[in-house]
């Protein structure tokens, strides 16, 4: 590693010693490096005891392994041996830590199970699909009165069954953010049934979500098993139950660095408060207009701004950024101004979602200055687009540029996962452009082909019987024809012939 040369703002954060302090920083002002410093120092100092360490928190499990070389890199430039005196943990793993050292203080046996994230889905979807067999009527509420069979069994079918999963999902998210289990909230419902509240649409589906958080919950007790929210919520509880243990931690982990705080939820700011202590060393820095995570998780922004504001807590800035031209940040700071002033939403400028620091660049003869503005070009799209309209201007403009720059790079940033796939299908569909891409979703193009080819012959072997699944299959298997149009046609129309074969065992196996 390079030898770190601070710059001013990220100075005052280094000289930190104790207590509580905040850090507002904005995207590419180097906080992963400075937090990463500033752990080493602690390390390298006067300031832990044999059985201490440093305790780094940061989000995702990538962000552990950078953290953990570059703390290690410092603590070797400081002439110490890398891996002693630091912990860097997600918040998963540091509930796991708690939890696994005294699983008995909460109820669970030495062995218990953390579930991933695809066997939790498994147990949700049996939860659901029981719920819907349960409840074959339970659309009809929310339905208009005038509404046909027809659209109301395509409802049922198609758009039913995600929509119960999306409301499941984030109700049970919440439900253990906020420590409610189901036996609690079905108390709760039973003492509303009188309310002017039963039967209209919020209750039927606050019954609805609870009755499959409840099997939810069964078919984790069932496996002996926790999943990752679980492990946060009983984490928090077993720091509760025991004192003694708690000051053991405490003594443990004198100072707490917690890294991508603009992303923390409400349990996880209880269980740090707690390994804190009323008079401990916290460090909590973040991007409070960058709460990527907020859509789809518990993550809580506004717990950071709070936090900075209170009167024990030391508030910095980190407000230079080398990343980004002048041009980007000035539009950038235009918003947080626009936001906060002249919102046309009167709650929008009261919930204040945009907040300085203002982003600042880089200063003079800094290591990493700005690109030139003359090289940044900035266009606002005045027309409302759909979703489809979107991504076909997106693509055409790719086509447009990349021929004629061969020798860069274009990075495409969206929203969801979802809107990436449809990106990758459209940048696919342009065969003439022949465009190279690479995908960053969460699945790649391959891995969903397969998975997909793999449906479809499950869904044949299930019905052996139905021409039109094996004339898929045989589509599956030559899907690499669809870049030869000669070669597609033939497979089409073998395909067409495979579905209309009356008898698919005479085809399978002639005579």
């Amino acid at each position: 590693m390079t030898m770190f040369r601070p710059r001013p703002k990220q100075q005052e954060v280094l000289d930190y010693e104790r207590g509580k302090m905040g850090v507002s920083a904005v995207p590419g002002s180097g906080k992963t490096r400075t937090l990463s410093a500033l752990a080493a120092k602690l390390v390298a100092g006067d300031y832990l005891g044999d059985d201490q360490e440093v305790l780094v928190v940061t989000l995702v499990n990538s962000a552990v392994d950078h953290f953990a070389r570059q703390v290690g890199a410092f603590v070797q430039e400081s002439g110490l041996l890398p891996n002693l005196g630091y912990r860097v943990r997600t918040l998963h793993g540091l509930c796991n830590d708690i939890v696994r050292e005294r699983p008995g203080l909460i109820g669970l046996a030495d062995d218990f199970q953390i579930i991933d994230e695809r066997e939790s889905n498994s147990i949700l979807t049996d939860a659901i699909e029981g719920w819907l067999r349960a409840n074959p009527d339970s659309i009809d509420p929310f339905l208009d009165a005038d509404t046909d069979s027809g659209r109301r069994d395509w409802l049922l079918r198609e758009q039913w069954p995600g929509i119960v999963r999306d409301v499941a999902t984030a109700f049970i998210k919440q439900a253990k953010d906020e420590q409610v289990l189901p036996d609690e909230l079905e108390a709760r419902l039973d003492r509303m049934a009188g309310d002017f509240l039963a039967g209209g649409s919020s209750m039927r589906l606050a019954q609805m979500a609870t009755a499959i958080y409840a099997a939810y919950q069964r078919g984790l007790s069932y496996r002996g098993a926790v999943d990752f929210q679980d492990l946060i919520r009983l984490a928090l509880k077993a720091l509760t139950l025991d004192e003694a243990y708690l000051t053991r931690l405490r003594q443990r982990w004198p100072y707490i660095l917690e890294d991508e705080a603009q992303d923390s939820s409400q349990l996880q700011e209880q269980i740090l408060r707690l390994l804190t202590g009323e008079n401990g060393n916290w460090v909590r820095v973040g991007d409070p207009n960058q709460a990527i995570y907020e859509t789809f998780t518990t993550a809580r922004p506004e717990l950071l701004r709070e936090f900075l504001n209170e009167p024990d807590v030391q508030a910095k800035t980190l407000p230079n950024s080398g990343r980004s031209a002048l041009p980007i940040i000035d539009l950038a700071n235009f918003l947080i101004d626009w936001t906060l002033t002249s919102h046309p939403s009167l709650d929008v400028r009261r919930r204040q979602p945009l907040t300085p620091p203002r982003i600042e660049p880089s200063p003079p003869g800094d290591p990493q200055p700005n690109p030139p503005a003359d090289e940044a070009a900035i266009y606002l799209y005045g027309k409302a687009l759909t979703p489809a309209e979107e991504v076909d201007i997106v693509v055409t403009s790719l086509e447009r540029w990349l021929p004629e720059n061969a020798d860069k790079t274009v990075a495409v940033l969206v929203p969801r996962n979802r809107r990436g796939f449809a990106i990758v299908e459209a940048l696919k569909a342009r065969r003439e452009s022949k465009l190279e891409f690479i995908e960053l979703l969460q699945s790649t193009t391959t891995t969903r082909e397969a998975a997909g080819a793999l449906a479809n012959i499950l869904q044949f072997l299930s019905q052996p019987g139905d021409p039109r699944l094996l004339a898929r299959v045989y589509e599956v298997w030559r899907r690499e024809d669809r870049d030869d149009e000669d070669a597609y046609a033939r497979t089409r129309a073998v395909s067409r012939a495979l579905a209309a074969c009356p008898r698919v065992e005479e085809f399978i196996w002639p005579q």
